[in-house]
């Protein structure tokens, strides 16, 4: 009995990633939202901010926030860390595994920058480091003290890195990279500022000192700015189930626009409280999506205009589908990664290529996400051509 432990390894690292994302991200909502829903208290004690009371699962609960720390440290305190850390670990973990380990088909578009396997996780640490530098350096420097500037110069670095990183790795790896980075960058979050300030305050309070109030203002800001960064970061992950967001020839700039739409529609979550706030910002966030909608239909339309009207032969089809496909999807692949053809999908006859027709569509011609990493050089040309010939055999 053989075991491919690889598919395995994959599954439970996603499952763990997934467990305690919900667990941190859950938990980031839920202490943004408690301290945007906090009321004076009515028998306040001292250092005593606000006050909430819930009702939830039979029970009801009373919360007490103080702006700095109580007077003396309670017996049981609970932290919220280990959530962030093995999210973070998790995620990592499935980037080396799939990214990193399988760098030639799943890291690498040769047509866009020769790498090796080396060099491309060199760049790939490089960009997740350096903008973690780069956004705690800004957060540090004479703005951080200007949420709102902070977040429109994170954003343009952001979309700058996106715009770059689209223009050295594969599509699908790009984004999943930028969310890496977000990804990081909430987790050092917690790990460099948030969690180290908070043990400096246990601390003072231990040695019977007051604590820095300026340690809890910083790590509430960067909580905060976690707070905003979650919905962008969630489709970030799972962009590669959407082809037709990063497949597009402005991929950068869907991605830019799809993230402004994560935080406009958290920012209405965080202010809707508030009086005066109405439907402004869900309808301009629904607005901007379907611009996105258009804007990326129009631009993929337009790449494909070019060979609007080529000819489609089965021979042609059938000499560029044993070129750039049958190596994986085929009865005996001869791809150096597969001992069996991906998915099942074996596409060494004219019945098997009509029969899987849509997803060929899909994956090849609609998007250019197969062959991975297009490490076979396929054209626009090659995939106009077997497009069309799917159009004319089964009216597609």
């Amino acid at each position: 009995m053989e075991i491919d432990f690889t598919p395995w390894l994959n599954m439970a690292i996603r499952w763990l990633h997934v467990i305690t994302g919900i667990a941190w991200i859950g938990s980031s909502f839920y202490f943004v939202w408690l301290d945007n829903h906090l009321e004076k208290p009515k028998d306040p004690k001292k250092g005593m901010s606000g006050e909430l009371w819930s009702v939830h699962g039979g029970g009801f609960y009373h919360n007490q926030k103080y702006a700095v720390a109580p007077e003396a440290l309670p017996d049981n305190l609970h932290w919220f860390k280990w959530e962030a850390y093995f999210t973070w670990m998790s995620g990592f973990a499935l980037m080396a595994l799939i990214y990193y380990w399988g760098a030639d088909l799943f890291l690498i578009d040769k047509a866009k920058m020769a790498l090796n396997q080396f060099e491309a996780i060199a760049i790939s640490l490089v960009f997740i480091l350096g903008s973690w530098v780069f956004y705690d350096t800004l957060c540090k420097s004479a703005l951080g003290s200007k949420n709102k500037l902070l977040g429109i110069l994170w954003f343009g670095y952001l979309t700058a890195v996106a715009y770059g990183l689209t223009h050295i790795f594969n599509d699908r790896a790009a984004y999943v990279h930028i969310g890496v980075i977000v990804g990081s960058v909430m987790a050092f979050n917690v790990f460099m500022v948030i969690i180290p300030n908070q043990k400096k305050v246990v601390a003072a309070l231990l040695k019977g000192e007051a604590p820095d109030p300026a340690l809890g203002i910083k790590g509430k800001q960067r909580s905060l700015h976690n707070n905003y960064m979650t919905l962008p970061v969630l489709l970030m992950m799972v962009s590669n189930h959407y082809p037709m967001t990063f497949s597009n020839p402005y991929n950068w700039v869907i991605l830019a626009g799809l993230a402004l739409v994560g935080v406009l529609i958290r920012h209405y979550f965080n202010v809707r409280h508030k009086a005066g706030t109405g439907l402004a910002l869900p309808i301009s966030a629904a607005i901007l999506f379907v611009a996105l909608i258009i804007f990326a239909a129009t631009m993929e339309a337009r790449k494909r205009a070019d060979y609007a009207d080529v000819g489609a032969s089965f021979a042609e089809v059938q000499a560029i589908v044993g070129k750039h496909c049958t190596a994986c999807h085929a009865a005996v692949p001869t791809h150096e990664s597969f001992d069996e053809a991906p998915a099942g999908l074996k596409l060494d006859s004219r019945e098997m290529i009509l029969l899987k027709a849509p997803l060929i569509l899909e994956q090849a011609v609609n998007t250019d996400i197969m062959p991975l990493g297009n490490e076979t050089g396929m054209t626009d040309k090659e995939r106009a051509i077997l497009g069309q010939w799917i159009k004319d055999n089964t009216g597609k």
